[in-house]
């Protein structure tokens, strides 16, 4: 076969993403968070196991907090491999878009998660097992001593982010009120309270909260249905806790502008549009492109006389400030000025010989036309009540003596005729007025000013 001495090989999906995951691993900070996912996946099926033992839907609902977990993990392996690659010419704005949709993903399937919890509760109601407690408060606080501990330990920066810009979720604007009405009797607890809770950790204890009071409800009075309860709030509890970051990480892969920089963007933009040279700033586009990095676009018309790099180092300066990955383009003003021109027109461009007409072949009949208005004449119909010398676009156009006056600046001779004289000039219809004429440049115009239909001056 042919040998090809430089083609590269096509390495396939699983190739280049072993390619990939040996580069992340390459640094030792991955380190710690390939140990801590291990560990995930083992408490998993810790717990997976105790769920069946025990048939509690409530641990199960718990179980899913940890799987969580182990996304959260996952994400944090892509924020360090975007950190480690560079923009190339098919991902021309870098690869921080993954992180994104790696929180996008990761929210959307615990929300997933949840459903699953409500309709698997739904279908309890109906008939509810036994629910055995042997191991039902070990597997709580094993899952959550593992979720804190793994929250505190590993800085997740795409989760941390989104967890801040994110608005809050109803389990933390009651919370909050709680915290309020604590701090109100004993004030030395507001610098723990008061602040915004990590929503990550607040639903760990929450759920771990609700399966405590499962326990010892079915263990004083054998109540089965509170497990049912505790898993339906435990779902109800991470879907409004992932669905505000769901929201916020769809926004940013969908390009919108972020709300809170609309005014500054603005603000800025004013002050560009009145920097010296700076005609008009249109066609400006901004977007998040990834978590806190904010992309855009904009056009800038200058004047012609403006220096362009000097205008694009002042509008680079002052947008740079917010917009970190920015194109501007300048265009110097389109707009030209008409010029006359000095070169004097040779006199057969626009005077005509003597006596040359130009016959104009007329659109209808004309014995069907009323002699008074040249419109076409209805036996039937009465004469009209007004009548106009307007002969209409079925006359040949006017004919102008040459002696009319030249325009100046095009090389003709400058002043003006007396208006009496160019009245008696012979301004007439042709083949019955004038010998010598200057033809006008409108066709479709009355045979004579101030004459009637017959070229007879006007009484």
């Amino acid at each position: 076969g042919t040998i090809h001495l430089f083609r590269k090989s096509q390495r396939s999906l699983v190739g280049k993403l072993t390619h990939e995951f040996r580069l992340v691993a390459a640094d030792r900070r991955s380190w710690k968070i390939l140990l801590f996912g291990a560990i995930n996946l083992i408490c998993i099926g810790f717990l997976l196991m105790w769920c069946s033992s025990t048939n509690s839907i409530a641990l199960t609902a718990y179980t899913y907090l940890t799987i969580f977990d182990l996304f959260s993990l996952v994400t944090c392996l892509i924020s360090y491999w975007v950190m480690m690659k560079k923009p190339s010419p098919v991902y021309s704005f870098g690869f921080e878009r993954f992180e994104v949709l790696a929180v996008f993903a990761s929210t959307v399937l615990a929300q997933l998660g949840a459903l699953f919890i409500l309709k698997e509760s739904a279908e309890r109601f109906l008939e509810q097992p036994e629910i055995h407690t042997g191991r039902l408060l070990v597997g709580t606080f094993v899952a959550l001593f593992f979720n804190l501990f793994t929250m505190l330990s590993i800085k997740n920066k795409p989760f941390a982010y989104v967890s801040e810009a994110a608005s809050t979720s109803w389990l933390q604007e009651h919370v909050a009120d709680l915290s309020r009405s604590i701090c109100g009797i004993i004030p030395g607890l507001s610098s723990i309270f008061l602040p915004r809770m990590n929503p990550f950790v607040l639903i760990d204890i929450a759920g771990a909260l609700a399966l405590c009071i499962t326990y010892m409800l079915i263990e004083i009075n054998n109540y089965f249905a509170v497990d049912t309860a505790s898993a339906i709030a435990i779902a109800l509890m991470t879907f409004g806790t992932m669905y505000p970051m769901s929201v916020y990480s769809g926004k940013v892969l969908l390009q919108t502008t972020p709300p809170h920089v609309i005014g500054q963007l603005d603000k800025l933009l004013r002050e560009v549009s009145t920097l010296d040279g700076v005609l008009e700033v249109r066609n400006e586009h901004f977007w998040t492109l990834g978590f806190g990095t904010l992309a855009g676009s904009v056009h800038v018309r200058i004047r012609r006389d403006a220096n362009e790099q000097m205008v694009l180092a002042h509008v680079t300066n002052r947008l740079y400030t917010l917009v970190s990955t920015l194109t501007v383009q300048i265009f110097k003003d389109d707009w030209i000025r008409p010029t006359l021109s000095s070169v004097p027109i040779a006199n057969n461009i626009l005077n005509l010989s003597d006596h040359h007409i130009i016959p104009m072949p007329s659109l209808k009949a004309a014995d069907n036309l009323n002699p008074v208005t040249s419109t076409p004449a209805k036996p039937s119909s009465p004469p009209p009540e007004f009548s106009f010398n307007t002969p209409g676009k079925n006359v040949s156009p006017v004919i102008l003596l040459n002696t009319q006056t030249k325009p100046y600046g095009l090389g003709f001779n400058h002043g003006s005729a007396p208006y009496s004289s160019v009245l008696n000039q012979g301004l007439g219809i042709p083949g019955m007025g004038a010998a010598q004429g200057f033809r006008t440049g409108f066709a479709n115009v009355p045979s004579r000013y101030g004459t009637n239909a017959r070229g007879q001056p006007r009484p």
